[in-house]
């Protein structure tokens, strides 16, 4: 090949080329390199090749617009100089019904021939002796140029020509000025596409080229628009050379400098960090070299307009992005002319702003401030710089007590940032103002954000080591914060004590007493706990002593505080210390314990727990599983346990046997079966609980739960037969050891156990009681984990438990209002095992009463489990029922047939039986004092807790999802009695003071879980199955209840029922527009009569809102007040609710028809009632609040209320002419609210129409 071309090379130039063009680019490309730059200067071909270059080049172009196009340009010499904003790029799809196969060949073919030319020129300019003229090679070079577009489609054609264009710029050649045209926009274009690096960095180097444009010219708007996509091109906002080119695009014409300071502009809101710090960059490099108008622009148009956009911003995120693009000025502040150009941009405004009322604007020009500080003119004196200075110090000192508390925490932090940059140059008397007022002032703030500024901001000013005199001294006033109440500010303090423990000749048990920090260790959240054992590694257990120096340490810790010590060891091992030290640590506790020097009680509970804890963390480790079990065998448990002589010490033995899983541990049996089966006070008492639980896993380790459970059925069937004996509740007939038991060798220690338990002196019923709530408790939470919940509902006495807990719980709920030691433990354990029977499947009606697992494949019949949990909801019921005072057990959707099936007879009782309860119904509690109606509303208010949260998990699992009626009216009789409670008792409410706090977190529960259930329900609406009347009542009720908390306890209990009905807002929307939603599922014939609803049962919320909406007008108020609503109240809990609920509407008008409907059928009621101050209310709420005054596109439901209202009003004022003046003005303000709406409808929709009467 490379011969023939020689060859051929010698012959001519038309026969080079034309033997050339025979190759294909990438075979020849090495030999045509080779013998274009051999040619030499003085040779013909230097003259002669160009020449034919250019003609080949011209007849193969032509070729190929002939093949593209029946009448091809003649003259494509005139192309525009810029190219079209979007360029077709031909697929071979679309020209193949218009040109023959053969054309596509011949089309490539040309291209291929036009490639080996393209590269010829290249080489021909890039002559290593620049033999060729460039004059002779220009003519070529255009013929290329002015078709690049055509050509483009050939993406190695293409890059030839591209590769020439800007060979031809850079070399400096003659009329490389006509070569730019297309070229450019072609290069900016593929870097825009392609995103290539590369490509950015070529576009960069031929920057200066883009100023031969003409961009006053119309032809160059496609230009300018690829010129500003580069600004929100990542590829160039990521790189250096990107950057410094789209700078340099500022300085080509005024107005493409406008559209792209514009285009900067709209992209701050949504910029990410990077791309709003490179458009900084962008700016900053673009001021630097700008002149005059250029100048003016970006500092007057931009920048001014950044800075008053930083300040006057609307969020404070938004303002941010702004500063993040500023930031570029502010950081090149020592550049000539920038502090000058800030302070004159800033000065004006920033002062001003820092003082003025709104909060957001004082907190954004704080941000500011900070960024700028110090503020001043690097022109002015000495004297001037001074008094600024003197001025932004005095801001920043009151904005330190600003009224609002995220202004606060921005000057704490903010004022410690400016000590910690210029502390040298900021005179003493301003500093110690500052900082005595962070630490005497700001660090006792009511608000929390502040506290914790304010601890950031010392440990910020820490950087500074000429603080940390004066921080030394000062320090020990921020020791109260390890006692604040929030988790963050004790978790800072102990970073701060961290940081502090690491500065040479500092102390920080200087700063806070050991004391304090042993306690704070001892009970507080593991984060904060594991700080502090980090913070104390070194002093009780430093890697650097040796063992026994560490573990001597560590003891004398535990004698110092046994509790707090017991925690230093259970989270030494996540702190880096070795296993084998800890491990050492264990020997050396059990061996103080066992010594014959005794350790007082203290010492002894806080060794063991130290010892149990880790235990629990070497146990991990399997090298040390030997180790540990030959150091706690049976007979040193026994010995450990002899000295003890206190549950929480007991508790650590049997924790340490469960974790190490040791082999004898019969001696501890009873000892668990004791810890066990003592458990009155046990749901109160968190220490006992997690004493009760470590016997429980002790004996679940060693295989005994079985044994355990059957001793709490024996005590649970006790007190059942008690309840039968004092309230003569009927019990079924199962002996109480009827279970067949297992052959354990351990039988006979529990049945002394049991003897031991049955054989005291005779117990009360109360304290039997108490007992049996104590295994409900324990029974509950051991269904909490999988292994625990298998033994129980394998157990055979599972049937025992279940019936045993079905008679205390009912006797619970029943009794709760006579007696007030009743507690709600076995109303949960009892729901919680029916849960867990129907979830698991386990059937407890064998005649042997354990429980058995059916098979998939089991019948459903009324023994299955999922019928145990409809008979234990339907007892619940009844229960609740007759709690409520309901009569008619059909209340709540059962026929009576099931409800008698059910429904638990009561016996009837011997007189003395019922002179006996009698007496019961008047007991006191244990102290003396009287069972106030307080007390009695809490009781009540945690069983029906109980049971609506059964009814709720029951629902949400699809146990119960056939019939939601039964959830949903229950619910409704729930609130409407706490309802009509505080109604009753509003005179009484200093006697609530005691128990609000457990009423108000029942009621918060019951809310979500009555929300939940009215959810359900509506999920499961369909076509063939319409939702509920019940949903529409519920959601009414559970607005009304908001409504009677903040009027018996007031807004800041309110709120908290607030708080949870936020997440359930779009359910309670939904509920209330009932009426649309009926429509959905039966059609238009669906009848719904919201109206009688409302007669039967007017809404609480509908009036309240009624009297905050007449008090908001100040022009009328209400003569005769509603008994419901009659304090002087302002609501502002339920305010807030119901503006998130008309926010919500508003997002769908369908919905907003809805929710509008119940106002006005509310109104409609209020003319019926002749209460016109509820009818203007209503209609005011209707007309400002739920729609503007100006909207009159009203839904189809409010029309048809409109329709029906309007001429009863017109009617209403006629009659009420000659009566009561300040009524008749109610109804005229009424009719003017409706009456654009009404005429609106009339005359230019014809939706409503005059009928009449």
């Amino acid at each position: 090949m490379e011969k023939r071309l020689r060859s051929s090379l010698q012959t001519s130039s038309e026969e080079f080329l034309k033997s050339a063009t025979k190759q294909s680019l990438k075979s020849s490309k090495s030999y045509l390199k080779t013998l274009i730059f051999g040619i030499s200067s003085s040779s013909d071909l230097c003259s002669s090749l160009p020449l034919s270059l250019h003609q080949s080049i011209s007849r193969y172009i032509q070729i190929y617009q002939t093949l593209l196009e029946p009448n091809p340009n003649p003259n494509p010499e005139k192309s525009p100089c810029s190219p079209p904003t979007k360029r077709v790029r031909r697929s071979s799809g679309r020209f193949k019904n218009k040109v023959e196969p053969d054309s596509d060949d011949e089309k490539q073919r040309v291209l291929e021939k036009l490639q080996i030319l393209a590269y010829i020129m290249n080489l021909c300019v890039l002559h290593p002796k620049k033999a060729f003229s460039p004059v002779d090679l220009l003519p070529g070079a255009q013929e290329l140029h002015v078709n690049l577009i055509v050509l483009e489609a050939d993406g190695v054609l293409a890059s030839e020509i591209s590769n020439l264009c800007e060979e031809w710029w850079k070399g400096d050649l003659e009329g490389r000025e006509s070569l730019i045209s297309q070229f450019l926009p072609f290069l900016l274009s593929r870097s825009l596409t392609l995103k290539k690096k590369q490509d950015v960095h070529r576009v960069c180097a031929l920057r200066e080229a883009f100023a031969m444009f003409d961009f006053e010219d119309e032809s160059i708007e496609d230009l300018k628009l690829l010129l500003i996509r580069c600004v929100i091109a990542p590829v160039y906002m990521k790189t250096d050379e990107g950057r410094r080119f789209v700078a340099y695009t500022f300085g080509l014409n005024a107005q493409l400098l406008k559209e792209l300071l514009a285009m900067i502009r709209s992209q701050i809101p949504f910029g990410r960090k990077s791309m709003l710090e490179a458009y900084g960059d962008i700016v900053f490099r673009a001021w630097k070299v700008a002149e005059g108008e250029y100048r003016d622009e970006i500092e007057n148009g931009f920048l001014q307009g950044l800075i008053e956009g930083a300040i006057y911003a609307s969020s404070v995120e938004f303002a941010a992005s702004i500063r993040r693009v500023l930031g570029a000025f502010i950081n090149q502040r020592t550049t000539n002319g920038v502090e000058k150009l800030l302070f004159r941009l800033a000065e004006p405004v920033i002062f001003r702003s820092l003082q003025v009322a709104n909060s957001n604007v004082r907190q954004n020009a704080l941000y500011l401030l900070l960024d700028l500080f110090p503020l001043e003119d690097p022109e002015a004196t000495k004297e001037v710089k001074d008094t600024l200075l003197d001025k932004e110090f005095y801001l920043l000192e009151r904005l330190l007590v600003d009224d609002c508390p995220d202004v606060r925490v921005v000057a704490v932090e903010g004022s410690c940032r400016v000590l910690h940059l210029f502390w040298e140059i900021i005179p003493s008397p301003t500093i110690t103002k500052i900082i005595t007022k962070i630490f005497d002032d700001m660090s006792h703030d009511i608000c929390h954000e502040v506290r914790l500024s304010t601890l950031n901001g010392i440990i910020y000013l820490f950087g500074n080591p000429q603080s940390h005199e004066i921080l030394k001294v000062l320090l020990p006033r921020l020791r109260h914060l390890i006692l604040d109440s929030v988790l963050s500010i004790r978790t800072a303090f102990i970073d701060l004590l961290l940081l502090v423990r690491d500065i040479r000749n500092f102390q920080f048990n200087k700063v806070v007493e050991l004391d304090v920090l042993l306690s704070t260790l001892a009970n507080d959240q593991p984060h904060v706990a594991q700080k502090i054992t980090r913070l104390l590694m070194p002093s009780y257990f430093p890697s650097k002593a040796s063992i026994e120096e560490a573990c001597n340490r560590c003891v004398t810790l535990v004698k110092r505080s046994p509790v707090a010590g017991a925690r230093f060891c259970e989270l030494a091992v996540f702190e880096g210390a070795s296993l084998e030290s800890l491990m050492e640590l264990v020997k050396v506790f059990i061996s103080l314990i066992l010594s014959p020097n005794m350790l007082n009680t203290d010492h002894i509970e806080g060794s063991l727990q130290a010892a149990a804890n880790l235990c629990s963390s070497l146990i991990k480790e399997p090298s040390y599983t030997h180790a540990l079990k030959e150091l706690f065998s049976g007979e040193k448990l026994k010995c450990l346990l002899s000295r003890v002589s206190n549950t929480r010490a007991q508790s650590s033995i049997f924790n340490i046997a469960s974790v190490i899983s040791v082999d004898d541990v019969a001696g501890l049996l009873d000892e668990c079966m004791a810890l066990i089966t003592r458990c009155t006070g046990l749901s109160e008492d968190i220490e006992k609980q997690a004493e009760v639980r470590s016997a429980h896993r002790l004996l679940m380790s060693c295989g005994w739960l079985d044994n355990m459970v059957e001793v709490l059925a024996s005590l649970l069937q006790k007190t059942a037969y008690r309840c039968h004996i004092k309230f003569g509740i009927e019990i079924p007939k199962l002996s109480i050891f009827s279970a067949k038991r297992k052959n354990l060798k351990s039988s006979g220690k529990f049945s002394a156990q049991r003897k031991h338990v049955g054989g005291k002196k005779q117990s009360s019923f109360e304290e039997d009681y108490a007992i049996a709530v104590g295994i409900a408790w324990q029974i509950k939470d051991l269904l909490k984990s999988e292994d625990t919940s298998k033994a129980i509902l394998a157990s055979q006495n599972l049937k025992s438990i279940f019936l045993a807990l079905k008679i205390i719980c009912e006797i619970s709920i029943l009794h709760c209002i006579h007696c007030e030691y009743m507690h709600v433990a076995p109303v949960l354990a009892y729901t919680d095992l029916s849960l867990h029977l129907t979830l698991q499947n386990v059937d407890i009606s064998s005649s042997e009463g354990c429980g058995t697992k059916k098979s998939d494949g089991s019948d459903s019949s009324s023994s299955s489990p999922k019928a145990t949990l409809e008979q234990t909801l339907s007892h619940m019921l009844n229960c609740t029922e007759k709690l409520l005072g309901a009569a008619d057990s059909e209340k709540y959707g059962q026929s009576a047939s099931v409800s008698e099936q059910a429904e638990n007879k009561t016996a009837r009782p011997s007189k003395r039986r019922c002179k006996e309860r009698e007496e019961d119904a008047m007991d006191h509690s244990d102290g003396g004092s009287v069972y106030t109606e307080a007390k009695k509303l809490s009781n009540k208010v945690k069983m029906l807790t109980a049971v609506l949260k059964f009814m709720a998990d029951a629902s949400a699992m699809g146990f119960v999802c056939h019939n939601h009626e039964w959830g949903l009216k229950f619910t409704s009789g729930f609130v409407r009695f706490i309802a009509s409670t505080l109604q009753k008792q509003h005179n009484n409410r200093t006697h609530f003071e005691e128990d609000v706090k457990d009423i108000i977190l029942c009621l918060k529960s019951s809310f979500t879980y009555a929300a939940k259930l009215l959810s359900l329900a509506l999920r499961d609406t369909t076509e063939d199955s319409p939702p509920p009347s019940q949903t529409f009542y519920l959601a009414n009720d559970l607005l009304d209840i908001i409504i009677s908390i903040e009027l018996f306890f007031g807004h800041g209990y309110a709120a908290r029922l607030v708080a949870a009905a936020k997440t359930w807002l779009p359910d309670l929307i939904l509920a209330l527009g009932f009426g649309y939603l009926l429509k959905q599922s039966c059609g238009e014939e669906a009848q719904w009569t919201g109206i009688d609803s409302i007669r039967l049962h007017f809404p609480s919320w509908l009036l309240a809102l009624v009297k905050t909406e007449l008090s908001e007008l100040s022009k009328v108020g209400l003569e005769e007040e509603d008994e419901r609503v009659s304090e002087p109240e302002e609501f502002r809990a339920f305010k807030k609710l119901v503006g998130m609920i008309v926010t919500l509407v508003k997002g769908n008008p369908t919905i907003l028809d809805a929710f509008g409907e119940i106002f006005l059928i509310g109104s409609i009621v209020g003319l019926e009632r002749k209460d016109y101050s509820l009818v203007l209310g209503l209609l005011h709420y209707v007309r400002v609040k739920l729609f503007k005054q100006e909207d009159r596109d009203w839904g189809d439901m409010m029309l048809a209320c409109l329709q029906d209202m309007y001429p009863r009003i017109e009617r209403q004022i006629e009659e009420e002419e000659e009566s009561d003046e300040e009524e008749r003005k109610k109804l005229d303000s009424a009719r003017e609210l409706l009456e654009p709406v009404w005429m609106y409808h009339i005359y230019e929709t014809g939706k409503v129409s005059e009928m009449e009467e």
